[in-house]
This record gives C-alpha cells, structure tokens and sequence, in this order.
C-alpha cells in the first residue's frame, strides 16, 4: 500500500515507519511536492488531523494519515493541549515549550498528565479518526536526551520511572500514545 503522512517531523516518520508493514510505502508530503507547514486551524486534536489528512487527500488523491498530538497537564487545566507544539510562542521550540511548561508547574504537587494522539485516515470511502493515550506525569526537571517535544518531562505511569527520553525507540513505542493510535488503525484496517 502506497500512504502518505502528513509531517515533515522526522522523529515522527521514523516512528510510524517502524511500526507499519514493511511493504507499506510511505511517502510526506515534500515526497509529492507539496511544501511547507500544513494548516492546523481546530480547536481540537480531532479537527487538526482530519484537516490536515483531507488536505492531503484532495491534493495528491493518496490515502492519507494524518495526526496531531498532545499533552494534557491537569495542574494547568489541560494545557497546552492542541497548542502543545506553540506552547511558548510562535517560534515552536521544543526546548521553549519545555521551559515554559516547568515554569507553570513550579511548585505543583499534583504533576498528573497524559499524552494524547488522535490520528486521521483519509480515503475515497471519508474519514475515520482513532486515539491513542497514554497516562503519566511531568517531572521536576528534564531526564533524558532521546525522543522529542516533552518527552524528557514526561514519566508514564506504566513505565519503570524513566521518562519517554530516557527510553530507547523501541521501548517508547510498546507504550506511546501514537503507537496505540496506530494500533486503534491497523485493527480497523484489518477489519475492513
């Protein structure tokens, strides 16, 4: 099967790929010539992937993939959410956003949080939306030097303590919320 992603985020490339059939052949979007950010204009996760899977649909007629991804932080009422990739301003830095996100969090007890990722699939038969979520906590400081975004704040409760960043891909992906969306999709597909 021929699929394109809707990202240019390399981290996120290499993660899907790892978990897809080897056959599958997944192509982004500057594979077909279509460059620059993609609009994300939703006020949810839900409407910011289907967007962006239906962009791509309509310009290349692909099925396409799209997901948009993020965290949930109790102690801040569930921010950044959907602006979790501009949480610092419109510079996108992953390192801003995790600066800012432990400035907030400065003397929190509670520290509950979760990762979110809702992944949408674009064909000629519409679009179907699936979630992926895992649970955890924000630490003190940053631990770790893998993964990307916050993950070197991010403890899930189901781990050994270690943050996403202090994982290797492989152990990250047993239990990421993109994984588990990813999974939420291939069942469907093979249902279909």
């Amino acid at each position: 099967m021929k699929l394109v992603l809707a990202s240019q985020n390399p981290h996120k490339i290499r993660e899907l790929r790892s978990v897809l059939p080897e056959h599958w052949e997944l192509l982004t979007p500057s594979d077909l010539g279509i460059a620059g950010e993609l609009l994300e204009e939703g006020v949810t996760l839900y409407e910011n992937a289907q967007q962006k899977s239906e962009f791509l649909w309509r310009a290349c007629g692909l099925p396409s993939l799209a997901d948009d991804s993020g965290l949930e932080v109790d102690f801040i009422d569930g921010m950044p959410g959907v602006h979790s990739a501009y949480f610092a301003g419109p510079q996108k830095s992953d390192s801003d956003n995790r600066a800012k996100l432990l400035l907030h969090m400065q003397g929190a007890v509670e520290r509950k949080a979760r990762f979110k990722t809702v992944l949408a699939w674009t064909t000629q038969a519409g679009t179907s939306l699936y979630l992926g979520q895992v649970e955890g906590e924000i630490t003190r400081e940053e631990r770790g030097s893998q993964g990307f975004g916050y993950d070197s704040l991010f403890v899930p409760s189901e781990g050994d303590g270690r943050t996403f960043a202090e994982m290797q891909e492989g152990e990250k992906s047993l239990i990421s919320h993109r994984s588990r969306a990813v999974a939420a999709w291939l069942k469907a597909l093979q249902k279909s």
